[in-house]
């Protein structure tokens, strides 16, 4: 039996959260995110000047008959946020290790939940090959959400990714009006930075998610023993390798590891991104509530 998050105690422990937008916003409007231009709500911000051409009807006549001169009321602009999550369907990601594809599959539950409950629209873009699918389309509600979920525990992980082409090949790619989410463990051969630099060319807000299993953060392996590439189809694959682990090779290994994540680090911070690794040993909660907090995803 497939391991699996989403139940009604994991999504009602969400509720309390909300989906934070650090960039302007250019969406719809009928949302719950506050953007630096003045609207049409009930909410009132500011006062200025009367200019010619303005609406005569947000004139504060209180203020007219105190200073005899004209003074607008301004009100905050809230809109809509397009929330847009692509999952890593690659092999890595739990073709071997069913809790991390669950885990994954978890996080984006959790995130989608999110957008739906603060009036926000969501869609899933499962990446496979060369393609990101898009199953559900925009989803705007939770009847549409549940509908989605009901589907999610039968996704398979198999083969490789292409992030790059999967992102930048999605024909529905919108530009400044919400936030893009990335979820995958990264352990792959495509250009993924080409792909986050074409969603700030979007004006997008980026999240990466890093999803690693505690064997892949501190691997425990030693002796002889054969190193399967899961994503590799063909057994004489030159990644497939019969070899003795030494202490040596463990360290080569954390040293590599922890140079290729200071190096996705770096790179998202030159650019705004946001970026966390999680482990699935982790609570998906803690890491909302904790990671996600600290980088300002989350209010």
């Amino acid at each position: 039996m497939k391991e699996s998050y989403l139940n009604d105690q994991f999504f009602s422990r969400l509720e309390t959260l909300a989906l934070n937008l650090r960039k302007s916003l250019a969406g719809y409007f009928g949302g719950k995110h506050l953007v630096s231009t003045y609207g049409q709500t009930v909410e009132f911000s500011d006062f200025r000047e009367y200019q010619l051409g303005d609406d005569i009807r947000r004139i504060d006549w209180n203020l007219y008959s105190r200073f005899e001169k004209y003074f607008l009321k301004l009100f905050t602009d809230e809109r809509q946020m397009q929330v847009q999550i692509f999952l890593d369907c690659s092999a890595s990601m739990g073709k071997d290790n069913p809790k991390k594809s669950a885990y994954a599959i978890g996080a984006a539950a959790a995130l989608g939940f999110l957008a739906v409950h603060n009036m926000d629209k969501v869609s899933f873009h499962f990446m496979k090959e060369e393609k990101a699918e898009n199953p559900f389309g925009t989803m705007i509600g939770k009847n549409a959400f549940f509908r989605a979920m009901g589907t999610f525990d039968s996704l398979e992980f198999t083969d490789d990714v292409d992030i790059e082409k999967c992102i930048t090949n999605t024909p529905d790619m919108s530009t400044n009006n919400g936030l893009t989410v990335i979820i995958s463990d990264f352990f792959t051969e495509s250009n993924w930075k080409k792909a986050v630099d074409y969603l700030c060319y979007k004006k997008r807000q980026v999240l990466l998610i890093q999803v690693m299993t505690p064997d892949e953060i501190d691997p425990a392996y030693d002796g002889r023993v054969n190193l399967i590439d899961s994503e590799s189809v063909d057994a004489a694959d030159f990644r497939n390798l019969k070899i003795r682990i030494t202490r040596s090779m463990q360290e080569a290994y954390d040293e590599a590891l922890k140079d290729f994540k200071e190096d996705m680090k770096a790179f998202c911070s030159k650019r705004g991104v946001d970026f966390i690794t999680v482990s699935t040993d982790t609570p998906i909660e803690r890491v909302l509530f904790g990671e996600l907090l600290k980088v300002g995803i989350m209010a």
